[in-house]
């Protein structure tokens, strides 16, 4: 007989977010402290990663746990599995979300702008995820996978408005990647999936629609961004904690190397 009853549930998950102190990291962090998982943080300023951690706990009631880290490089990556593995045996959900953009018109784009972005948004997930599998299989079973979530975007499914050239190229690199990745280790019960943002209330699209990396206050206008989408808003921390659940819990547990535009409808559109 179906058991119906905790199809969504997240309750005693440990999970692991990278770049949670802020924007989209922060929101699926919240979504999964406030639905009792115990979670794990990492950014590269500490400062940020404790505040949003003793924050998130307190204002959910949950558990979140700052472990400040730099997953640029293979030391920083090195770093943070070491800390995670000292608290942890097993890892139920991995969220990589750290991620960077670099914007220059096309005849001026630099080379060093090029390799940051493939290198975090690429290189940097995939190397944190290999070396996360032995917690990742502790974790996984037939009946309850492991989940590993890559956080890319819809510049890299349709042409971006912005002159980010590079980005664009790691986030359809990474949604491929995620497939990639899926078809190998989904026989070792661990799944992944990708999510695709579209317009969030985020630091990186901030600076974007000039904003100036403020995402509430004087000079912000998040109304006004929204009404360029179908659905006449950007996003919500509900809508990526919602989907970050999903794909956390048994209600996906068939779904395997994915990438689900959450955007308002703009791909659709597009």
């Amino acid at each position: 007989m179906p058991n119906f009853d905790k199809l969504f549930s997240v309750q005693g998950k440990v999970a692991l977010v990278t770049g949670g102190s802020r924007g989209i990291g922060e929101m699926s962090a919240a979504g999964l402290v406030a639905n009792g998982a115990r979670v794990y943080i990492s950014s590269r300023k500490a400062g940020a990663c404790d505040a949003t951690a003793a924050r998130l706990s307190r204002e959910y009631g949950g558990e979140c746990v700052s472990l400040p880290a730099d997953v640029s490089g293979l030391e920083g990556i090195e770093a943070l599995v070491g800390k995670l593995s000292a608290r942890e045996d097993r890892l139920d959900i991995l969220v990589n979300n750290a991620g960077v953009a670099w914007g220059a018109p096309l005849d001026e784009f630099p080379e060093h702008g090029w390799d940051k972005v493939m290198d975090v948004n690429v290189k940097a997930v995939f190397f944190l995820t290999q070396k996360l599998l032995p917690l990742l299989r502790a974790s996984g079973t037939a009946e309850d996978p492991a989940r590993v979530i890559n956080i890319g975007s819809i510049d890299g499914l349709k042409t971006p408005l912005f002159d980010t050239y590079s980005y664009p190229v790691s986030k359809a690199a990474l949604h491929h990647m995620t497939r990639c990745l899926a078809a190998r280790l989904a026989k070792e019960h661990i799944i992944l999936n990708a999510i695709a943002p579209g317009p969030f209330p985020t630091w990186m699209l901030s600076t974007g629609v000039g904003f100036g990396g403020k995402t509430e206050g004087e000079g912000v206008d998040w109304n006004l961004i929204g009404q360029r989408n179908p659905r006449g808003r950007v996003g919500t921390p509900e809508d990526i904690a919602g989907l970050a659940i999903f794909l956390s819990s048994r209600a996906s547990a068939y779904i395997v190397g994915q990438t689900i535009a959450i955007d308002g409808g703009i791909v659709a559109s597009s």
